[in-house]
C-alpha cells in the first residue's frame, strides 16, 4: 500500500495517529524503530540542526527539500514534509508539493503565517489573508488530484494567537473546503478549545501535545481522550530534537566536570558502539562486501580481524 494512503487512512479513521517529529534522517529511524506509524519533518528541528538557528524563516527551501529527501529514505513509514509557508504564492507552493509527490513523501504541512514565518509557539506572529492562503490549497490540491489524490495536504493557521480560536475556525473550514484533507490550529491553548474546534471543523482536527517542555503553548490532553474527540492527527513536533539538545548538554558537561576528563563507566550516557553500528546498518554493508567483492580484497581489507557481519562476529 502506498505510504500516502496509509497516512490518509490512519488520519481518516480519526484515532489521533501520533505522529512525532523528526530533525534528520537518523532521529527519523529512531521514531520508525520506537514502533510510530508515521514521521513528520520538524521544521523547527531542520532549522536547529542545520543551521543552529531558530525556526523564523531562515533555511532555504532547496534544504528543506533536501533533508526531506534523506529522511524519506531512511524510513519505511510514511513521511509528512514540513514547507512552512510554500515557498512563496500559490505557483510556488504547487511546485513544492509537485517535487513533494515526486520524492515518495505522505503529506506536507503548509501555513498561513506572513514569511518569514516563525514557530508557531513563539510569539509575533502574523497571518496572510485566508483567501490568499485558500489559494495555496487549491493550487497544492490540484497537482495532488493529478499525481496522488492520496497525498495528505494538512492546512495549519495560526490565526488563533492573531485573531483568536473562531477565525481559526473559519480559516480550516475554508481550508478544508479548498481541499486540504486536514487542518492545523497552532498554538490552541485549551482542551475547551480543541473541544470546540473538533466539532466545528468539517474535516479532521490536528492537534500538537509535547510533554516536559516548559513554554508550549497547547494543554497536554491524552491521547486516548483525543481519540474520544475524534482528532484526525496528534504531532509531536520539536520532541527529538529538544531530546538531543538535553542529552548533548548532560553528556559534555559531565565530561567537561570530570576530574580525569574522561567519563569512565558512564554507560548511561552513550550507546554502545556496537549497538550503534547495528542501527545504522553497518553489519548490512559488511554482508555486502562479502557478497560481491573479490575473497582475496577482503581478506586484504580487513587483515583476519573480527568483523560485524549481520549481528554476528566472524573472522574476515
Amino acid at each position: 500500500m502506498k505510504k500516502s494512503l496509509v497516512l490518509k487512512n490512519a488520519i481518516l479513521e480519526r484515532r489521533a495517529v501520533v505522529v512525532p517529529g523528526c530533525h534528520d534522517a537518523f532521529s527519523a529511524k529512531v521514531i520508525e524503530a520506537a514502533g510510530f506509524e508515521a514521521i513528520q519533518v520538524s521544521g523547527f528541528g531542520l532549522a536547529a540542526s542545520l543551521l543552529g538557528k531558530p525556526d523564523v524563516g531562515l533555511i532555504q527551501m532547496k534544504d528543506v527539500l533536501d533533508l526531506t529527501w534523506n529522511i524519506a529514505q531512511a524510513v519505511s513509514i510514511p513521511v509528512m514534509a514540513d514547507v512552512d509557508t510554500g515557498g512563496g504564492n500559490a505557483v510556488n507552493a504547487a511546485w513544492i508539493a509537485e517535487r513533494l509527490v515526486a520524492m515518495g513523501v505522505a503529506g506536507m504541512n503548509i501555513e498561513d503565517q506572513v514569511f518569514p514565518k516563525r514557530c508557531g509557539h513563539m510569539a509575533g506572529k502574523e497571518v496572510i489573508p485566508a483567501e490568499e492562503m485558500a489559494g495555496k490549497i487549491r493550487a497544492c490540491a490540484r497537482v495532488r488530484d493529478g499525481l496522488d489524490p492520496d497525498f495528505v495536504l494538512n492546512a495549519r493557521t495560526d490565526a488563533y494567537a492573531v485573531h483568536g480560536l473562531d477565525e481559526a475556525i473559519r480559516r480550516c473550514n475554508l481550508y478544508l473546503a479548498a481541499g486540504a484533507d486536514l487542518a492545523f490550529i497552532d498554538g490552541i491553548r485549551s482542551r475547551r478549545d480543541i473541544e470546540r474546534a473538533a466539532a466545528a471543523l468539517e474535516g479532521p482536527l490536528s492537534v500538537n501535545q509535547m510533554d516536559g517542555i516548559t513554554g508550549m503553548k497547547t494543554e497536554l490532553v491524552p491521547i486516548p481522550e483525543l481519540k474520544k474527540l475524534g482528532i484526525g492527527r496528534v504531532s509531536i513536533p520539536v520532541a527529538s530534537i529538544m531530546v538531543v539538545h538535553r542529552a548533548l548538554l548532560d553528556f559534555f558537561r559531565a565530561l567537561k566536570a570530570s576530574p580525569s576528563g574522561l567519563l569512565e563507566g558512564r554507560t548511561d550516557l552513550v550507546t554502545s558502539f556496537r549497538e550503534f553500528t547495528d542501527f545504522v546498518g553497518l553489519p548490512e554493508y559488511r554482508a555486502l562486501e562479502e557478497e560481491f567483492l573479490p575473497k582475496e580484497r577482503v581478506e586484504t581489507k580487513y587483515q583476519g580481524a573480527t568483523a560485524i557481519v549481520v549481528g554476528a562476529a566472524v573472522e574476515a
